[in-house]
């Protein structure tokens, strides 16, 4: 049976592009360059995710993320490293229009499912590689670009991280960028951020708030994960929050450990709030036993087991993300 499958996050891009091997991608340099050798074109490549892989669903969207460590880069480089990252896609998307199509809206994902494409979506992971400026800001939502992340990993001057400086929430400029950021329609994406950020951003915003890439805290106790009091909160602006495959987020090898979070969040009323966000081609091992983006199926297939209906699956395999759109 082919499914829908609307995904919220992948490093794909990142992953493609690296060439050299990154601390923490396996625990042997050996590992680290077998990880990375993998990369190659989004039509068809060594990692989660590519294009051909996605022939099988019976429609695709995918955000692609522009993401990399900034703190890993030159200095002064980061905005000429996500526009690369941008141009590299574009022209991955003109070689392989037969296959993929860039969309910005709802509308155009449902286009692009009609033509059996891939409705890709374009994401800006950390707002480090914006040098945390509004006019580069513009250019990026003029890319087409929906969600932006405040913090990655490493604090910065909008917020503190989950990893870095964690009691620090929005500053100042923090608020007048998620400000911008409502004004031009990109939605603000919580992954990543302090939790005092987290609150600073609800106080502030009246618009959907997304967490692309998050799990529930209260079944794996990992920073990156979300308190119940955050899904509700974000369910109550009708956001999304992204269901991610990473085993360390997942806190268990499991299928049954993967599907307690999809079980967690729809015992807090989250039918209409919980998509899918892998977190795929950013991390070295999923949960499950999953290889790659070829493997969801078995996610949706073990949740029919648990008696879960094809309208709430199609819910959270699709609409909820593409109603956000």
């Amino acid at each position: 049976m082919a499914i829908p499958y609307f995904d919220a996050h992948c490093d794909t891009i990142w992953r493609c592009m690296v060439t050299e091997p990154v601390a923490g991608y396996g625990e042997t340099e050996a590992e680290q360059r077998a990880y990375f050798r993998s990369g190659g074109s989004l039509r068809q490549n060594g990692g989660h995710v590519d294009l051909e892989r996605g022939r099988g669903f019976a429609r695709r969207g995918q955000f692609f993320a522009l993401y990399d460590d900034v703190k890993a880069l030159p200095a002064g480089t980061a905005w000429q490293r996500c526009r690369e990252m941008h141009d590299w896609f574009l022209r991955e998307l003109e070689e392989n229009g037969d296959m993929a199509a860039l969309c910005r809206t709802g509308a155009e994902a449902d286009a692009a499912a009609l033509t059996g494409k891939t409705a890709a979506f374009l994401s800006v992971e950390c707002a480090d590689l914006l040098d945390c400026k509004v006019e580069n800001l513009h250019t990026a939502a003029g890319w087409g670009v929906r969600f932006v992340n405040p913090v990655w990993n490493n604090a910065n001057a909008l917020s503190g991280s989950c990893a870095d400086d964690p009691d620090r929430g929005l500053s100042p400029k923090g608020r007048d960028f998620v400000r911008e950021m409502g004004q031009l329609g990109v939605y603000a994406d919580v992954s990543h951020l302090s939790d005092p950020g987290f609150w600073d951003l609800f106080r502030m915003t009246e618009r959907p708030v997304v967490a692309s890439h998050s799990n529930a805290r209260a079944l794996c106790p990992h920073r990156r994960n979300l308190t119940d009091d955050m899904f509700r909160a974000i369910r109550d602006t009708g956001g999304v929050v992204g269901l991610n495959l990473y085993r360390d987020f997942v806190g268990g090898t499991s299928m049954d450990a993967l599907t307690a979070h999809v079980e967690h969040f729809l015992a807090l009323d989250g039918e209409k709030t919980l998509c899918i966000g892998g977190d795929l081609d950013g991390c070295e091992a999923l949960a499950a036993g999953l290889r790659g983006v070829e493997d969801v199926p078995r996610l949706y297939e073990a949740l029919e087991k648990r008696g879960y209906g094809k309208a709430l699956l199609e819910d959270i395999f699709w609409n909820n993300l593409r109603r956000l759109l």
